[in-house]
């Protein structure tokens, strides 16, 4: 079922639940209105006959010789209404001495406990039926001057024009009812439309945009920016962002694809000499060989960081322990000291600091950034690695002299298979994704990594961590009295 289906549904059945109620209420207050003004007419037209009855009456009296007298007279109850209240008068014994004239030759059969209730003072009105005609009834005593009863008047009136005007209420409430919901059920499916139709556009073009397999295509902004127009905005910013998603992965393919036919070239290009002969020469077969160990070594790197940063993009959690991140520093400096051949690498400030993460992973992390610091240092240049934090924060900086960056290159440098020159080239051994990885481990520890470089000067790379809620340090022996010093001293 469509949504201009639903919502057209959902106005008509609220607009009949209204209607409905609204009928019924108005329909109850025309009925309980119509059988109050009945009722009070019945009770006054008793009342009216009461008084003059009071006024004449004895205990000796016999209510059938004061009408044969004339002293009381009932009249024509033509002339208290239309014809349609009829009066009739008994005695204590039941025997009907005086009927309204428009009575005819019938008599008011009236129900027996309607007397008895009568008589206990508890006159009440109620419906009966003469031929086929619903009458209200109303009872009352005729009491003497002593309280006793002496007889009853029976006044009722035919319903039969309230009958009518309830029926052609209760025509009417179902007539406009069904017109209501009909002109709701057309208009409200226009309506459904008209608001809909924006939506239908928006899904229109992107249909378009999909069977045309065109990310560059937009969908339109209505002028007026409403939900609809706020629905297109957003619709427009998840285009641009699978798009550049899309060319990022596109290129990343293309990378991958580069880096492996390069050392599978190599492979194969060692392999046909060997083939050719090269086996034969014992000199030349180590040489070939080296060549294919080396080049897959690099093609096991390279698929070893795919994977990691394949696990960091489907959101594997990362492991969960308390880090000394001073003495990680200080494994890592101890491990990074002896590659640094011919370049200074000291440690510079060691606060204390615990964090929650991946020991392994931060350490390949800053692992990395130490390499990469040390291989694009010149001979007699200086890196320093260093440890500060302050009341929310870790920083570990990576600082060198080397060659810099330029700063058109650093919002890149995290890109997957990006290098910025020659100097930074496969030939340099790395595969264009330690710096990915480094940023993703940092990620998945809610931190964040900054690059401070300038071109000839040497670079900085700065990676944030927040603290552990444990603020607690245990007793460890401190970096300034660690074997450290002499590390320094080599």
């Amino acid at each position: 079922m469509s949504i201009r289906t639903r919502l057209t549904l959902w106005y008509v059945g609220l607009l009949a639940l209204l209607l409905i109620v609204f009928g019924v209420a108005l329909y109850a207050t025309v009925y309980i209105t119509s059988y109050q003004e009945v009722d009070r007419s019945l009770r006054q037209r008793a009342s009216d006959i009461q008084a003059s009855l009071a006024t004449v009456i004895t205990l000796q009296d016999d209510l059938s010789s004061l009408f044969e007298r004339k002293v009381v007279f009932l009249p024509n109850a033509d002339v208290f209404s239309t014809g349609e209240i009829y009066v009739q008068l008994r005695n204590a014994d039941g025997k009907v001495f005086s009927r309204s004239e428009n009575l005819g030759s019938q008599y008011l059969a009236i129900p027996s406990e309607q007397h008895a209730r009568a008589r206990f003072g508890q006159a009440a009105p109620s419906d009966f039926i003469v031929n086929k005609t619903r009458l209200r009834l109303y009872v009352a005593p005729i009491r003497a001057k002593n309280d006793a009863v002496l007889g009853y008047i029976e006044v009722a009136q035919s319903l039969r024009q309230v009958d009518n005007t309830l029926r052609e209420l209760a025509t009417l409430i179902t007539v406009s009812i069904a017109a209501g919901l009909i002109v709701a059920a057309v208009g409200g499916w226009f309506i459904a439309g008209n608001v809909l139709a924006p939506i239908g556009k928006v899904m229109t073009a992107a249909q378009k945009i999909t069977r045309a397999r065109d990310l560059g295509r937009r969908i339109e902004v209505p002028q007026m920016v409403d939900e609809v127009g706020r629905l297109a905005m957003t619709f427009n910013e998840m285009l641009a962002r699978i798009e550049e998603l899309f060319r990022a992965q596109q290129r990343f393919v293309a990378d991958v694809s580069h880096e492996l036919r390069s050392p599978l070239t190599a492979v194969r290009g060692n392999l046909d000499l060997l083939q050719r002969g090269a086996a034969n020469d014992p000199e030349e077969r180590a040489q070939v060989i080296e060549a294919i160990d080396s080049e897959t070594a690099r093609m096991s790197r390279l698929v070893s960081d795919l994977l990691l940063l394949a696990r960091q993009d489907a959101g594997v959690p990362i492991a969960k322990q308390m880090i000394e991140l001073d003495t990680l520093l200080l494994e890592v400096y101890r491990q990074a000291q002896v590659t640094a051949k011919g370049v200074t690498f000291v440690l510079g400030a060691e606060d204390q600091a615990i964090i929650t993460g991946d020991r392994d992973r931060l350490k390949q992390v800053l692992l990395n950034l130490v390499d990469n610091a040390v291989k694009y240092t010149p001979q007699g240049g200086k890196v320093t690695l260093s440890l500060t934090k302050d009341d929310t924060w870790v920083k570990i900086a990576v600082q060198d002299t080397g060659i810099g960056i330029a700063a058109e290159n650093i919002p890149n440098l995290f890109d997957r298979f990006y290098r910025v020159d020659k100097a930074r080239s496969r030939d340099a051994g790395g595969t264009g994704l330690g710096l990915a990885i480094a940023k993703s481990v940092v990620d998945a520890h809610n931190g964040k990594i900054t690059v401070e470089s300038q071109i000839g000067r040497g670079s900085t790379f700065t990676v944030w961590l927040p603290l552990s809620e444990t603020k607690t340090v245990p007793n460890t022996t401190p970096l300034a009295q660690s074997p450290r010093l002499a590390l320094n001293e080599t």
